[in-house]
């Protein structure tokens, strides 16, 4: 028929009439038809394609479900076994107290007759820009207890402002004058970021006669016995490479966000470190100093051998995770290391979000990546045991760095969510509630004070769950510009705690120089973009895991409604920016 009137019109003696009106013969369109093949092209690719690989997903998320709740079993297990034991670190190592000082009475004398004496102690300060909190570690290191003479204080100063250098050189100057043998080092750049400054600080003649290192984050302010706790390990074990002590929070309470770390770091530290070091295995160490693994890799508060370090090739800069790199590498050469839990470092976390991002950013991408450079090195290592070998490749990379941020995200805000859509997708209760709950009850041992944000904690890990996969999947590829990003966790000391009426005087007594310009320049308000102002990627995450909610309650009534819309708005929550504190305005 249309043929037929084609040829007709075509007939005609003006082309361009007859053109014109070919365009207008009337087209049917039978749309039962196509939403028919549609819903049958659907249908088949839901089979064949959508169902198979969300059902692939689900399995593997199961059985990276049940190895984590293998792990949290085994290091309760071990932590419960040395607690109820008394196997603490002073009985599985020798342990003495220092001798050899100058004491004051007779029984002093003795001990210093019959004891060792103090060994020369390098205490390493790296900086960065630390304008809050820069006089806290200084302050601190300098009220270590240790002979003078035998010790030597090092700030690795690495500001970029001006007016900082200025004070933490002018703060280094006031101990020096009361007669502390204190350093302030710095750099023409900043090449290799932290690993570098602490590199770069090694090399100066004064630290030859050092035979331990204590590094201290900027924000970290260790009691003043530290030293004498921590430095009789390195003394009487000549096996041992690192004495690491616990992080101590002093603003857990500060708000959500601060509980929420406090809750995860005190599980790291009170178990995972504790059953690391109780089974002569190993554990990150952390920087307070002597950070991504979460489980976490912790940074700071420890101190080192120095002849380890140079054992085991000193400090690299090739990931982000520099102290992670170098404990690798000393466990390889068959160093041992110690956790003691007694000896706490008063540090502080990041309260807000941002910072707080930027830092597991950091966490989670830079042991990928490490794993990712060295693990034909682990394999092809000849000084330990196949089962250290195992060790490091399963528990502590695989199961802590990449399947724990790899499960949380896919399994609980991708595949329960997507699998509401799918009917023919059934998980079983175990996978859903049983073993998660199990997992969950086993890590909030850590902090019982905070027992009841358990269920507001489980749904922030999920939502930075979604960072910490990005970081671990481009640290494994080695792919995007932030890999080896160094952004310094922001610190406000106790900038966002002073009471009104207060006048910064302590602050301002430092600054005792005529300036010809102002500290802070005046501020031009600059207007915010949407996609600068909230987190989109959270806002759209979710948004779909309450739609997928929604389709619960109206059509496959599977019951997972309640966590899906509880997660979602967990997620909206985060990516409006309620979360963590503001800064101070320095206006």
């Amino acid at each position: 028929m249309a043929h037929g009137v084609a040829a007709t019109i075509m007939g005609e003696a003006d082309p361009a009439e007859a053109a014109a009106r070919l365009w207008e013969v009337p087209v049917r369109v039978d749309w039962a038809a196509a939403a028919s093949q549609c819903a049958w092209a659907w249908a088949h690719a839901r089979a064949l394609v959508l169902a198979p690989a969300v059902r692939a997903l689900v399995l593997l998320s199961l059985a990276m479900t049940v190895m984590i709740l293998a792990e949290k079993l085994f290091v309760c297990a071990v932590c419960l076994a040395v607690r109820a034991l008394r196997l603490g670190p002073e009985r599985r190592y020798r342990w003495e107290p220092m001798a050899g000082g100058g004491g004051g009475d007779e029984e002093a004398g003795d001990a210093a007759a019959d004891g060792c004496k103090y060994p020369a102690v390098l205490v390493q300060i790296p900086m960065y820009n630390e304008r809050e909190v820069y006089k806290l570690s200084i302050g601190a290191a300098c009220a270590l207890e240790w002979p003078a003479e035998r010790l030597v204080i090092q700030v690795l100063d690495d500001s970029t402002d001006p007016v900082v250098k200025d004070l933490v050189e002018m703060e280094c100057q006031r101990w020096k004058s009361k007669g502390v043998n204190i350093k302030y080092e710095v750099r023409g750049n900043r090449k290799g970021y932290k690993a570098g400054a602490l590199k770069e600080g090694l090399k100066h003649d004064y630290v030859k006669d050092c035979e331990y290192i204590a590094m201290f984050d900027a924000d970290f302010q260790p009691d003043s016995d530290f030293l004498m706790r921590t430095i009789p390990f390195l003394v009487h074990n000549p096996e041992i490479a690192l004495v690491q002590a616990r992080w101590k929070f002093v603003n857990s309470d500060e708000c959500l966000l601060t509980r929420f770390q406090e809750m995860s770091l005190d599980y790291h530290f009170k178990y995972e470190q504790e059953a690391g070091s109780a089974v002569y295995s190993f554990f990150g160490f952390n920087g307070a100093f002597i950070v991504p693994s979460y489980t976490q890799n912790s940074r700071t508060a420890g101190v080192w051998r120095i002849a380890a370090i140079d054992d085991s090739g000193g400090w690299k800069d090739r990931t982000t995770v520099e102290d992670m790199d170098l404990a690798v590498r000393a466990m390889l050469q068959g160093w041992k290391f110690v956790y003691v839990g007694d000896i706490k470092v008063k540090s502080e976390l990041p309260s807000t979000f941002k910072a707080y991002r930027f830092q597991q950013h950091r966490w989670s991408c830079g042991p990928a990546n490490l794993f990712k450079k060295m693990m034909v090195e682990i394999l092809r290592n000849k000084k330990v045991s196949l089962w250290s070998k195992i060790h490091l490749w399963y528990d502590f990379f695989f199961v802590g760095k990449v399947a724990a941020h790899t499960v949380t995200f896919i399994y609980y805000c991708f595949a329960i969510p997507v699998s509401v859509l799918l009917p023919e997708i059934q998980i079983p209760l175990w996978g859903v509630v049983y073993i998660p709950t199990c997992i969950t009850l086993l890590k909030a041992l850590g902090t019982p004070s905070s027992f009841h944000l358990v269920i507001l904690w489980v749904l922030f890990e999920n939502v930075m769950s979604l960072h910490r996969i990005k970081a671990a999947v481009s640290g494994l590829l080695d792919a995007g510009g932030r890999v080896n990003e160094w952004v310094v966790t922001e610190k406000l000391g106790d900038a966002n705690k002073t009471k009104p009426g207060t006048n910064g005087s302590d602050a301002v007594k430092v600054i005792d120089v005529k300036l010809t310009e102002p500290l802070v320049p005046k501020l031009v308000k600059k207007q915010t973009r949407f996609w600068e102002r909230y987190h989109c990627s959270e806002l759209f995450v979710g948004t779909c895991i309450i739609l997928c909610g929604f389709y619960d309650v109206l059509y496959t009534n599977k019951g997972y409604y309640i966590f899906l819309f509880l997660q979602g708005t967990a997620f909206l929550v985060v990516g409006f920016g309620y979360v963590g504190t503001v800064p101070p305005c320095t206006a």
